[in-house]
């Protein structure tokens, strides 16, 4: 991956820079998360309507010489798609792509990340919200059926990929009051001996109708008060990695960081930096508003570079100043779950 000089910085109609692009591959996966697939029959897009990796690799080389220069490859579950190194590798030779991520649910992690890493991906996080196997099974919807698809399973890849030399590994919890608050402690004793970063997410309103609950949000703040009750102050370190919405911090003696992302209680619009590509070739500028811009049908009639650069542009002119995802005492979500915009 090389860098070339920025001409023009993309960058929204608020100001705000635009660096980073994440791109849902598939609306496919091999779990159904209460919390992001709507509970009626799953219907999966056909796959003419899902975005190409030759269109992603479209989208990105248009995007990187103005100033994009991290991608993160989402989905549904995006290792269930098939040769999805061949995208990693090209991507990374785009100039100016300098970080390639990737999340995922950690079953297929185990096999892949070897050959992920060796095709340029830099780092990953897996999506993890219980140590407790019922609970797995429970959440992820999903019984063994003699298929090891547990937390151990899980626990498995997060090990492969720290030897295959991704860094970092981080562990995203979406942290719901009544099941799996009982779990901070557990989850934070991740990081005792692994350089794990362990980021407690704020249950947002993206669930399906019935699941979520304001109830169910535990602010970050309270988290925090808990793990200093037992391990003392906290170090505090600052946005993880320098960029992002986690701030961090590590207790004492523990070789890996806890993180926590509060949409809910601490918003951190000022700083957004991303664009979002849904599985069908949608736009999206912000992860709560529900206005999409299609690519996909400009990219498929022939448009130029220089069109979908003004597509984009455009699109990126109306995005909103912040989520509005608290409208006086109320919290809004999407139409569109998660599955289908892209985690």
């Amino acid at each position: 991956m090389k860098d070339h000089p920025i001409e023009n910085q993309l960058t929204d109609g608020n100001g705000r820079p635009v660096r980073y692009m994440r791109v849902s591959v598939t609306d496919r996966c091999n779990l159904r998360c209460r919390y992001c697939v709507p509970s009626d029959e799953f219907v999966p897009l056909p796959y003419d309507q899902i975005i190409s990796y030759e269109e992603i690799e479209h989208i990105a080389g248009i995007l990187a010489p103005k100033g994009v220069t991290s991608i993160r490859i989402t989905g549904g579950e995006p290792l269930v798609r098939r040769h999805l190194e061949r995208l990693i590798s090209s991507l990374s030779r785009i100039s100016g792509i300098n970080d390639i991520s990737l999340t995922t649910n950690g079953i297929l992690l185990s096999e892949m990340a070897g050959p992920l890493k060796r095709a340029g991906l830099s780092r990953v996080n897996v999506s993890l919200d219980t140590l407790r196997e019922d609970r797995f099974s429970w959440i992820t919807s999903r019984d063994e059926n003699g298929i090891r698809m547990g937390p151990h399973r899980v626990m498995e890849g997060l090990i492969a990929a720290q030897s295959a030399g991704l860094s970092p590994v981080k562990i995203n919890v979406v942290f719901m009051r009544g099941f799996n608050d009982d779990e901070l402690e557990q989850f934070a004793a991740l990081t005792s001996e692994q350089d794990f970063e362990v980021r407690f997410i704020e249950f947002m309103p993206m669930s399906p109708a019935g699941f979520w609950g304001p109830e169910k949000v535990i602010p970050a703040a309270d988290a925090i008060a808990r793990l200093e009750a037992v391990h003392g102050p906290l170090t505090f370190l600052g946005q993880c990695n320098g960029s992002g919405p986690a701030v961090c911090y590590k207790i004492p003696g523990y070789k890996g960081t806890v993180g926590f992302i509060s949409p809910v209680s601490n918003h951190f619009c000022v700083d957004c930096n991303r664009i979002r590509i849904t599985s069908d070739g949608k736009l999206r500028t912000c992860l709560f508003s529900d206005t999409e811009t299609d690519l996909l049908e400009p990219l498929r009639s022939g448009a130029s570079d220089t069109e979908i650069l003004a597509i984009i542009q455009d699109a990126l002119n109306q995005k909103p100043r912040g989520h509005g995802m608290v409208r006086g005492e109320e919290l809004r979500g999407c139409v569109r779950t998660m599955s289908h915009i892209g985690g």
